[in-house]
């Protein structure tokens, strides 16, 4: 099992047109929770792997989880910047738990920040904590 950063930026990324800040993903996490989301590149994912969201505003923090249901697949071949999809089921529980209390950038150790990227083992144990994985 792999954990990634899924970076959401609430002012310009929507789910189906719904905005992509935290209490959307909350809402989302108990009445909708299956997602399908965009990815640059096909990484690595497979099911059973995690993906933690990290909000870049109005605080950078991460603040909700889900997990990877199949492996990334081609979405649109003509489009690179969106050209895989993965398919996700975010967790209300451990999302409740995150957004009472965040993980800060700073406590997660990220560097430049890209749209998916690995979590380092020393932020995997705290974001585990928050969520009460």
């Amino acid at each position: 099992m792999q954990d990634w950063i899924y970076i959401l930026n609430p002012n310009k990324d929507t789910f189906d047109g719904e905005p992509s800040d935290k209490e959307t993903v909350r809402r989302l996490a108990h009445s909708d929770p299956e997602l399908d989301l965009w990815l640059s590149r096909r990484n690595r994912m497979n099911p059973g792997d995690r993906l933690w969201f990290f909000f870049t505003s109005p605080e950078s923090e991460v603040a909700a989880v889900a997990d990877v249901v199949d492996v990334p697949y081609e979405a649109d071949p003509a489009d690179p910047r969106f050209a895989y999809r993965v398919d996700v089921t975010l967790l209300p529980g451990p999302t409740d738990a995150l957004q009472g209390n965040p993980v800060g950038r700073d406590e997660l150790g990220l560097g430049q920040v890209r749209s998916v990227q690995k979590v380092k083992p020393g932020a995997l144990k705290i974001l585990s904590a928050r969520a009460g994985l």
